[in-house]
């Protein structure tokens, strides 16, 4: 005799899965096809990620602008003027600083060389002379070939030139505009959401705060390990000590990977000027300095902007890295931190809040009496429930 149940031909557990694995691939192709269009036009992308990331950190001088009585033109003109000028300043330093210090850092370069020949030649290693004068020699060639190289590319990249220099404007005007009418471009934004628009909103400005904390945060934190080392390396007498700070400043952007890239140019740097104890000196202070920062000043300043595990932060710098160069090595953390920090406020909808009485509406009835009846016949209240029944 047949069962009447029906047989089922994929068990529950498989089904849900198979589910799964339908909104995976459908979420994959969406996030691929986006991720095409952002590097097809990472013209555009880059400025005004780049952009965002400016305005989160200059928007505290424009707001306190404003709240003085200024007009927001005008505290806007001043904030961006503020900012070029302090890049121009820094600018015209390193500038200056390497062009009077590269020569006399290949001197020295030449000068440990000898003494590190003389070393291997007389100490307990006792290697040839002929073999040592020729190393010496290539890496003497490599320094000057390097500078000369660096010449000329600036020479002969115009293309390059031409689209740093678009990419520049676009950046400017997109961070001016955001910093003079970024509340009504948000309100014109949301207008396209329509019952979405308060999750979108609460999304937005949890990402803000949290972009607005790190960015501000990071560049405290990086500006004080810039100083730091820049003046260990001005004590040590090592030359380009400035460009070297500089470096060690926006290399502090990005985590991990870019102090150990930047301390290590530095300790080349001070090993060919200053020999291999200055060398160990200022590697043990940058391992010291390092330390602090991560466990001093990072938890302080930055807080908990961005509570990432180490291996997801090296996975993020990864794929930004892999799309879009440094750049994209750079606004990868901060963009994953907006988005980890937003997406709860789209999930999540907050119940809404009960309407406030009116000062004319009638209070609860007294004790002991049932409110009035409602007839059928009465309009139904809001949401289509009625106020009262039979």
């Amino acid at each position: 005799m047949l069962s009447d149940r029906p047989t089922k031909l994929v068990p529950p557990v498989l089904a849900k899965m198979a589910a799964w694995c339908l909104c995976l691939i459908l979420v994959g192709v969406v996030v691929y096809f986006f991720v095409l269009a952002i590097a097809r036009l990472s013209f555009v992308a880059l400025p005004v990620a780049i952009a965002l990331l400016l305005t989160a950190l200059l928007f505290p001088l424009t707001n306190s602008l404003r709240q003085a009585g200024m007009r927001p033109i005008y505290a806007t003109w001043i904030t961006m003027v503020v900012a070029l000028a302090v890049l121009a300043g820094t600018g015209w330093l390193v500038g200056a600083r390497a062009t009077e210090e590269f020569p006399n850092l290949v001197q020295q370069v030449q000068t440990t060389a000898r003494t590190v020949q003389e070393w291997l030649i007389t100490g307990p290693l006792h290697l040839k002379e002929a073999q040592i004068t020729s190393y010496v020699d290539e890496v003497a060639t490599m320094v000057n070939a390097q500078r000369t190289a660096i010449t000329s590319t600036v020479l002969t990249a115009g293309a390059v030139a031409f689209e740093v220099l678009a990419s520049l404007v676009l950046l400017l005007f997109v961070t001016f505009f955001l910093l003079k009418d970024g509340d009504r471009i948000w309100s014109w934004f949301l207008r396209g959401f329509g019952s979405m628009s308060p999750r979108v909103d609460r999304a937005g400005r949890a990402a803000w705060a949290t972009l607005s904390h790190y960015v501000q945060g990071t560049v405290a934190v990086a500006a004080v390990h810039g100083v730091i080392m820049g003046i260990v390396l001005a004590g040590m007498g090592v030359p380009l000590w400035a460009p070297l700070a500089v470096l060690i400043f926006f290399a502090s952007f990005i985590p991990i990977v870019g102090i150990f890239f930047a301390g290590t140019v530095a300790t080349l740097v001070t090993l060919g000027a200053q020999g291999p104890v200055y060398a160990l000196i200022f590697v043990g202070i940058l391992i010291v300095e390092q330390q602090l920062e991560n466990h001093v000043l990072q938890p302080l300043i930055v807080g908990r902007a961005l509570n990432f595990h180490p291996l997801a932060i090296i996975l993020v710098l990864a794929v930004g890295g892999i799309l879009a160069g440094i750049a994209g090595a750079a606004v990868a953390v901060p963009v994953a931190a907006v988005i980890y920090r937003a997406l709860p406020e789209l999930r999540h909808q907050r119940p809404a809040l009960p309407p406030a009485p009116s000062p004319d509406a009638p209070g609860p009835p007294p004790p002991g009496r049932s409110s009035p009846r409602i007839s059928r016949t009465s309009p139904p209240a809001e949401g289509g429930a009625t106020a009262g029944t039979e």
